[in-house]
């Protein structure tokens, strides 16, 4: 990381022209991954991203800048560039940074790059060759372990001097099953905010196991009916539909430009009661978790909707200038390369009042969504249509058949006031979000809930 007198002297540089903040991103991240396909190792993955991002702010005018010239004369260049957009008077500043250390809430037993490869690839020889075996008719499995060091160093013209460093492993196994002409595919993978102990809380068979087991499931599967009906969404990534649908819709990034369904609205009773939903950038070793944001404001637990109520929006400090607001901890990005802009971190419903059982019990014929997959939704609308990647049909209170294509149309203020029962088993499941500032890592969770009444996509 960088020598703090010289960061000292890029932001005295970059504030030249009178800007009224500064700000430093230092980035250096290893990423590393290993696949297997066909039986064997198919590539072995290693990479370095390093780079600085500035960034300067005159009111509500906001230029950046970025590079990977770590030498004095690159990062005075680069800020040179960022001053020169602001304007062309002349300013004479002083910086002192102190530097500040946050605690660490996400402990790392086994850094994953200091590993052999070949204790890596034992692991994923486990996940693949489970899936493999599971059943005859798993013709194919691709399984791969990755891991990322991300170490950030911030200082901004307030004095700031601080960084992090944010390890992550995962493991994404995907097995098709064909018989008769027919294929389906299925898919798992976990992921947390930790070192290789990541497979003392997953076995490598467990999930080469599972991914296999969704693929047989959907491979004997009918095609689900179409219509409005009530759907039962089950825990873990059943929550992207919140993510997705709403969760966008309470970020700064368009709140603050007036183009979410949810401006205006801090206050107001925006879903049925029993809903309760956060942000919470502070569990342990969640894949979302960040001990300090990209602007090194310290993560926090944030409460979006409580009781149906809106209590909050997710903020950054940019984006909170234009609102009046302070930051939340919610300013994120990929790298050095983007800008930070307000994003979600662990973003989930809390359990609610409802037994699990009673959930499925109240439902006289609907669906059950086991596993929801991708889709789209439109960010100022909510509008938005995903597919459910494992589902049942429900009649008279019991779970019957197994059905696929199915999926979820609807709009995400709608779905909000349609969601009735609300149940007790909460779960997370890991993503990657794409935004403005990029793709970063993001849990989705939710307890089982029951929606009233949605129109699924299917076969009339």
């Amino acid at each position: 990381m960088l020598d703090k007198r010289l960061l000292e002297d890029v932001l005295a540089r970059t504030m030249s022209t009178g800007a009224d903040f500064a700000e430093i991103f230092v980035d250096y991240t290893r990423n590393n991954s290993i696949n297997m396909i066909g039986g064997r190792v198919d590539s072995i993955t290693d990479s370095t991203v390093s780079g600085v991002g500035i960034r300067a702010f005159l009111g509500l005018r906001s230029v950046s800048a970025s590079t990977t010239d770590l030498t004095r004369e690159g990062l005075m260049l680069c800020a040179d560039n960022v001053a020169g957009a602001i304007s062309e008077s002349k300013a004479e500043v002083k910086i002192h940074l102190t530097s500040r250390i946050f605690p660490n809430i996400n402990p790392v037993k086994i850094v994953p790059d200091t590993e052999f490869k070949s204790v890596k690839i034992d692991l994923l020889k486990r996940a693949y060759f489970t899936a493999k075996e599971y059943d005859p008719a798993i013709v194919q499995v691709s399984a791969t372990l990755m891991d990322v060091d991300h170490q950030i160093q911030i200082a901004n013209s307030e004095g700031l001097f601080t960084q992090d460093r944010q390890i992550r492993t995962r493991m994404p196994v995907s097995a098709i099953a064909e018989r008769d002409g027919q294929r389906a595919n299925g898919s798992n993978s976990p992921g947390r905010r930790m070192g290789l102990e990541l497979f003392d809380i997953f076995q490598p068979e467990d999930i080469g196991r599972e991914a296999a087991r969704e693929a047989m499931v959907k491979l004997t599967a009918a095609y689900a009916p179409a219509g409005k009906m009530s759907v039962a969404i089950e825990n873990g990534f059943g929550g992207v539909i919140f993510h997705e649908a709403c969760g966008h819709s309470l970020e700064a990034t368009s709140v603050a430009k007036g183009t979410s369904q949810m401006c205006g609205k801090l206050g107001q009773q925006i879903a049925n009661p029993k809903v309760t939903a956060i942000d919470d950038g502070t569990i342990a070793n969640a894949w979302g978790s960040i001990d300090i944001d990209d602007e090194g404001t310290p993560s926090q637990r944030n409460v979006l909707i409580e009781n149906g109520i809106l209590k909050s929006y997710m903020i950054d400090r940019f984006n909170g200038r234009r609102m009046g607001m302070a930051s939340t901890g919610n300013a994120r990005r990929q790298s050095y390369a983007y800008e930070p802009t307000s994003r979600m971190t662990n973003t989930m419903i809390c359990n609610g009042p409802d037994k699990n059982e009673d959930i499925i019990a109240s439902m006289e014929y609907g669906l059950y969504a086991v596993k929801m997959g991708g889709g789209s939704v439109h960010p100022m609308t909510g509008a938005f249509n995903f597919a459910v990647e494992e589902g049942y049909m429900v009649r008279d209170g019991k779970i019957c058949e197994a059905v696929k294509g199915a999926s979820l149309i609807g709009t995400g203020s709608e779905i909000l006031h349609e969601i009735d029962m609300v149940g007790q088993n909460l779960a997370t499941g890991q993503g990657m979000c794409g935004s403005a500032s990029g793709s970063i890592p993001t849990d989705v969770g939710q307890p089982l809930i029951r929606v009233r009444s949605i129109t699924v996509g299917g076969r009339a």
